[in-house]
């Protein structure tokens, strides 16, 4: 799986691509992450991407020149992604459709937001809440890592993300550890028992029941 990010600011993704399950995967060669900087495109020696909206108004617009440049300069770029608020709301489902593709291209806008021909070069918009970010490199960051726990051989124990929340379409159920009471409560008893059909009845039932509570919508 590669995935190419198109960004102003690359060295955001530094630490980030370097550390736990994404440091792993790179390693092992289960995914490759190439940061694109799309100031290198620019049509002029200052590195400019961005200038006055057509018809006034505050805020700078990103160009269209670099970022297209930027695309072209790509071997194989797959499937084109620009990361905005008009964009499809990125699920878990949707993050395992992505894994289906060999390569996929992740677009982070600036400023009030990009041009609006740059939408001519992309295959689809993708957006991770109802909400204004600075730049699309966190939203980047959120999708790659929600992807990289999905491929095979990156977290070490597959059963684990087979249960997070949201694989079986609701949340998980409630997990403890040591010690065994804290300030006076205590883990429930059945998850002490070592009946793993009981544990198993218990956790099905506790995760519908916080699914219930918190995202009833899941369960529509």
């Amino acid at each position: 799986m590669k995935i190419d990010v198109l960004s102003i600011f690359p060295d955001l993704f530094t630490v980030f691509l370097e550390r736990g399950i994404l440091g792993r995967a790179q390693e092992n060669k289960l995914l490759s992450v190439e940061i694109i900087d799309i100031r290198t495109f620019a049509t002029d020696s200052y590195g400019t991407v961005d200038d006055y909206p057509y018809g006034g108004g505050a805020g700078m617009i990103m160009k269209v020149e670099p970022i297209v440049s930027a695309l072209e300069s790509l071997d194989n770029s797959g499937k084109v992604f620009l990361l905005t608020p008009r964009g499809g709301l990125f699920t878990q489902a949707l993050a395992r459709e992505l894994l289906s593709k060999e390569t996929i291209t992740l677009i982070c806008g600036r400023y009030k937001g990009v041009d609006e021909r740059v939408r001519d070069f992309v295959d689809g918009e993708i957006s991770i809440g109802d909400y204004v970010l600075s730049g699309g490199e966190v939203a980047a960051m959120v999708i790659i890592e929600t992807m990289a726990r999905l491929l095979p051989g990156a977290v070490s124990d597959p059963a684990s993300v087979k249960g997070d929340s949201f694989e079986n379409g609701i949340l998980d159920a409630p997990n403890y550890t040591r010690p065994r009471v804290f300030r006076g409560k205590e883990v429930p008893s059945v998850l002490l028992s070592g009946d793993h059909k009981e544990i198993d009845r218990w956790r099905e039932k506790e995760a519908l029941k916080i699914t219930k509570k918190y995202r009833s919508d899941l369960l529509v």
